[in-house]
């Protein structure tokens, strides 16, 4: 009867703190939905821009990020390409050379990461161009493709007086299994439903991994890239929300990122993430409670709540949950079912929340998926699966050590699929809504 009635009581308390975190999220859907975008005026191409790649053994991929860039509507005499071949043991360094990058390698086994390969690398252009030769700085990875306006939106947007703009990232390879729908589905609510409406209510977005552009005054405050967490992108925008910065988003600038197939690959990346939010909030958690509490934004309330406290929340909700299942045969055999009734309608609840996360990015995104109708239809139905396999990542990541694993990415054909193993000598043509081709 105790194990039974606590079970309750904590599930409920557990509901109503996630109520309270992040009610007001629905008021950025509705926002999302019956808004449109914000569009920016055109302005004369005239700022200076370098691309900022870090690539590890990325041979299969870094050629044809470089030439989505080449051929991007946007004077190319005002586009520089920056690789740094980190860590490399493959071709990277020649084949980013051919594309027209400018390559500087890097061979340190103490500090791995996306974090200290950037700052290598805007060490390295920043000693040779000076603080003042670029207007701004794009990150972008080596597996993404560019749509052919991005860098022309992004400027428009930047020209509006944003120096910080995360843009709308789309997949690749969207269609490809469950796992790579599931990274899809919420990049894209993330860029829909929490990033746009996030700038429309003139709060700080969020930079999401890849596809953003740094203004050479940030950089310039920061002295160049200064963040090492397992999640450096976050930790950025968390970072320059403390020191009153606002992270603006551009819709209309498109990039395409390949997400991971494996359940090996999500594991260990995904368990990267989660080890990373910890770092970040140890760090930087106590500043944003005081920064908000003290009048200083929404968004540092807004940043607490997406690296804190959904991960506590959910791990304690589930560790909680299966101690029951475990424990109640042994305390009183009266109330196995009634337990076992509340977990599964916990497990109903949770999975028809997230069914109907996935279906309203989906919906409001369906022209821009890159897959078949049924599988569109198929993936709303799989995305709480992949969601629940966040427990036993976010259980694994407080026992792990952290640390930074490249994920194998691959080169896509001209129907935008991924091709598995590398064929030498072949030439790729690319989806014109990608690039533009004619």
């Amino acid at each position: 009867m105790i194990v039974y009635e606590a079970l309750k009581y904590i599930n409920l308390t557990i509901m109503a703190l996630f109520c309270l975190c992040y009610f007001y999220q629905i008021v950025y859907i509705i926002v999302a939905c019956v808004k449109k975008p914000i569009a920016f005026e055109s302005v004369k191409p005239e700022h200076r821009f370098a691309f900022m790649i870090a690539a590890r053994n990325e041979e299969d991929v870094i050629g044809q990020l470089c030439d989505s860039i080449k051929k991007q509507n946007y004077p190319a005499d005002l586009i520089d390409i920056y690789v740094v071949a980190d860590n490399c043991t493959d071709s990277t360094k020649y084949v980013a050379g051919e594309h027209g990058a400018r390559v500087f390698e890097r061979f340190d086994s103490r500090k791995k990461g996306k974090g200290y390969a950037l700052e290598y690398l805007f060490d390295r252009v920043l000693a040779e161009k000076g603080n003042g030769y670029y207007d701004a700085y794009f990150i972008v990875d080596a597996d993404n493709l560019l749509a052919f306006d991005f860098v022309t939106e992004m400027d428009k947007c930047m020209s509006s007086g944003q120096k910080i703009i995360m843009c709308y990232r789309n997949s690749k390879n969207y269609a490809d299994n469950w796992i790579s729908s599931g990274y899809s589905l919420w990049f894209l609510r993330a860029s829909r439903h929490l990033n746009n409406a996030r700038f429309i209510l003139h709060t700080s977005s969020e930079v999401s991994g890849t596809g953003f552009l740094v203004h050479r005054d940030i950089i310039n405050r920061q002295g160049g890239w200064k963040h090492f967490s397992l999640i450096e992108d976050i930790e950025f925008t968390v970072d320059n929300v403390i020191h009153g910065e606002k992270v603006g988003y551009c819709h209309s600038a498109v990039v395409y990122d390949e997400q991971p197939t494996t359940f090996g690959q999500s594991w260990s990346q995904r368990k990267r993430w989660c080890k990373g939010y910890l770092q970040v909030l140890r760090r930087y958690g106590f500043t944003l409670i005081k920064r908000f509490l003290t009048g200083k934004g929404f968004s540092n309330f807004d940043m607490l709540m997406a690296i804190c406290p959904a991960f506590f929340l959910t791990l304690a909700g589930f560790l909680i949950n299966c101690a029951a299942v475990v424990i109640i045969p042994f305390v009183d055999t009266n109330y196995i079912l009634p337990v076992l009734f509340d977990v599964a309608v916990a497990v109903v609840s949770s999975y028809l929340f997230f069914f109907a996360v996935g279906l309203v990015s989906g919906i409001t995104e369906w022209k821009k998926i890159n897959a078949s109708n049924a599988k569109k239809i198929i993936s709303f139905f799989t995305f709480p699966l992949f969601m629940f396999t966040y427990l036993p990542v976010m259980a694994g990541s407080i026992f792990s050590k952290p640390e930074w694993k490249p994920i194998k990415h691959h080169a896509v054909d001209e129907n935008n699929r991924i091709i598995r193993q590398k064929k030498s000598g072949r030439k790729f043509r690319y989806r014109r809504k990608i690039f533009g081709d004619k």
